[in-house]
């Protein structure tokens, strides 16, 4: 399947909305898949983005909004990275060159966006409660439409997603699930439902006999009571033979598959039937994550979320820079040959944040408990009793899914467990759900709890090294994404609550938290061009704080800037300046970080820029605070 002479695609160009998939032959939905995933190569290739989910979902979208009426009936996507088709076929695929860019669509559904995307989601296993609460609204106001949910297999083994499961099978309202089954969540799936859900996919035969024979009961007279009654008991042997465990079954659901997530007749034959029965209906299928790009079937896992790449060799477009993810993997290794009490624990998360080498070095040391939060934490707490040293490596953003459990399992009983905070800060490109901006003003909330800043990636080996050799008690390393830059200075050895002045000066007094420290050195270089003199300062730890170097500092320029790309509100920057206000020396403050309300997406420097954290808004606000008139 090839593009048109003019560039376009032929089915595809006349899509324009779902109903014109209606208007489609079964043969002609097949070709409009092929265009589909040679558009979203071609597209994404070029902006990066979430592709080997999206490619193993076109089947799937085509066939639900094929026999769904959206926007009435409405699709709630799990996590939402696997929308690009739905985008596509819902009027949006003219702007995919904007995807993930500042000001342009977004990589996951946004309601503000479209009215086709039923409710924003970002972080995993949320969609199953999500359309329990719609559907139960949807009753309340006695309205008629049908509410979808669309979860993978990686995402149904989360708490939350089981919860809702549980009230879903006895609320017995109209609600459609469909289980997207590709055996991975970013990485393979791990656990007991993970090999539960493969044991129905080799066991197909058992659900062809239960339609046939549930047809066959349905047409009996209700005379034969005595034949529909052995009948059942026929059925019921045939299920404990081959389907020992009928889990969604016995939670109240009634259940359809392994159904292939790649025949589009077959999905929507099943879809037809399914979305007019009474009560909640799951439906299972399977796919092929990355389905039709060779690359992205074989590694999946890389493919999840890619930069920029070449499509014909599958390369990534990269600088090749070692990145904070790498250091922190390649450090952890180092430490654990010397102490073998050192665990790593990740969510689902291994080749994120830098864990597949110790994986391999330390498989029984290695705990992968999939799209668990809350279950690593407290996992790690008892690690931690046990005379364990447990290091949970883990995304800022998902982090927040375990705020109870840091505080109630690990702060309040003072454990010694290392947080490693991966994609700290403004992340970019993911937008609002993705950005880890919110860990510090939570984090100050902990018992307990240190939290350390590195400014460039020795600073982090440096930190880790401390954090497992000579620390006791909750302590967190949080670094950004990406790679970091050295600087004169970062490598003064770290003592505890100690800052380091990398730079003296007399006008105003600038401190940058952990990766905006290069930034703050450049911003200080613009203003001192224009004849203010700067001095600056390396926190290193955002708690404790070195009060000393701060107060000793402040007292002399009477100015203060604090940095930070987090929110202001409630962190290391209210910290800081509350401390200047209870010195009573009659200082000024100003904090420069982000609002609390959720940063969109973009490129990390166009969103510094935006909100007036690059060197260059950090001169503009100095100067435009206290020092107007000058240069």
């Amino acid at each position: 399947m090839k593009k048109n002479i003019d560039g376009t695609y032929g089915y595809l160009s006349k899509v324009n909305d779902p109903t014109d998939l209606k208007k489609l032959s079964f043969a002609e939905l097949g070709i409009l898949a092929e265009e589909i995933r040679l558009f979203l190569l071609d597209s994404v290739s070029k902006t990066g983005g979430h592709i080997a989910s999206n490619l193993g979902v076109v089947e799937l979208t085509l066939a639900l909004h094929r026999v769904l009426n959206a926007p009435m009936d409405k699709i709630i996507w799990d996590v939402g990275h696997q929308t690009y088709i739905h985008k596509m076929i819902t009027g949006r695929k003219s702007l995919f060159g904007t995807l993930r860019k500042l000001n342009g669509i977004a990589g996951f559904p946004k309601t503000q966006e479209s009215p086709y995307d039923a409710f924003n989601t970002g972080h995993s296993s949320t969609s199953v409660s999500a359309a329990l609460g719609m559907a139960r609204a949807r009753d309340l106001k006695g309205e008629d439409y049908t509410i979808a949910a669309v979860i993978g297999d990686g995402a149904l083994s989360g708490g939350m997603a089981l919860e809702a499961l549980n009230d879903a099978g006895m609320a017995r309202t109209n609600l459609l699930i469909i289980l997207n089954d590709n055996g991975m969540s970013i990485a393979p799936n791990v656990g007991g439902l993970s090999r539960y859900l493969s044991k129905i996919r080799v066991r197909p035969f058992y659900y062809k006999t239960r339609e046939s024979m549930q047809a066959f009961l349905d047409s009996l007279p209700n005379s034969g009571k005595r034949l529909r009654s052995f009948l059942h008991k026929i059925k019921s042997a045939i299920k404990s033979m081959f389907v020992p465990a009928m889990f969604f079954e016995d939670l109240g659901f009634r259940y359809f598959g392994p159904i292939d997530g790649h025949n589009i007749r077959e999905m929507v034959r099943v879809l037809e039937q399914a979305k007019t029965m009474k009560g909640p209906v799951l439906v299972h299928v399977t796919t092929i994550k990355g389905k039709g790009y060779k690359y992205a079937e074989e590694q999946p896992a890389m493919y999840h979320g890619i930069a920029p790449f070449e499509i014909e060799t599958g390369q990534v477009k990269s600088s090749g820079s070692e990145n904070y993810s790498s250091v922190f993997g390649e450090k952890l290794c180092e430490l654990a040959r010397e102490d073998e009490r050192i665990v790593a624990i990740t969510a689902a998360m291994t080749d994120g944040t830098g864990l597949t080498g110790f994986r391999e070095l330390f498989k029984k040391r290695f705990f992968d408990v999939g799209i668990a939060e809350q279950h690593a934490v407290t996992l790690a707490a008892g690690l931690a009793m046990g005379g364990i040293k447990p290091v949970v490596a883990i995304y800022s953003t998902f982090l927040q899914r375990a705020y109870d459990q840091i505080l109630h399992d690990v702060g309040l009983q003072n454990l010694h467990v290392v947080f490693a905070i991966d994609r700290a800060g403004v992340v970019g490109d993911d937008g609002e759900t993705h950005q880890g901006i919110y860990d510090v003003s939570f984090l100050y909330t902990i018992p307990n709890m240190k939290i350390l800043s590195p400014a460039t990636p020795n600073e982090l080996k440096s930190m880790l090294d401390y954090a497992l050799k000579k620390h006791h008690g909750p302590i967190t390393v949080r670094y950004p994404k990406g790679s970091g830059c050295e600087f004169p200075g970062s490598e003064e050895p770290l003592v505890f609550g100690k800052g380091v002045l990398l730079k003296e000066g007399s006008d105003v007094t600038l401190i940058g938290a952990g990766s905006m420290v290069c930034i703050v050195l450049e911003a200080a270089r613009l203003l001192e061009a224009e004849g203010i003199s700067c001095e600056v300062i390396n926190p290193r730890f955002l708690r404790p704080v070195d009060d000393d170097l701060i107060q000793k500092s402040v007292k002399k320029t009477k100015k203060l800037v604090v940095v930070e790309d987090v929110i202001k509100n409630g962190g290391f920057g209210s910290y800081v300046t509350e401390l200047v206000c209870k010195s009573r020396t009659g200082s000024e403050y100003l904090i420069l970080g982000l609002p609390d309300k959720g940063i969109e997406h973009g490129s990390r420097d166009l969103i510094y820029k935006k909100y007036g954290i690059d060197s260059e808004g950090i001169k503009t606000s100095v100067k435009s605070e206290w020092f107007d008139g000058q240069g």
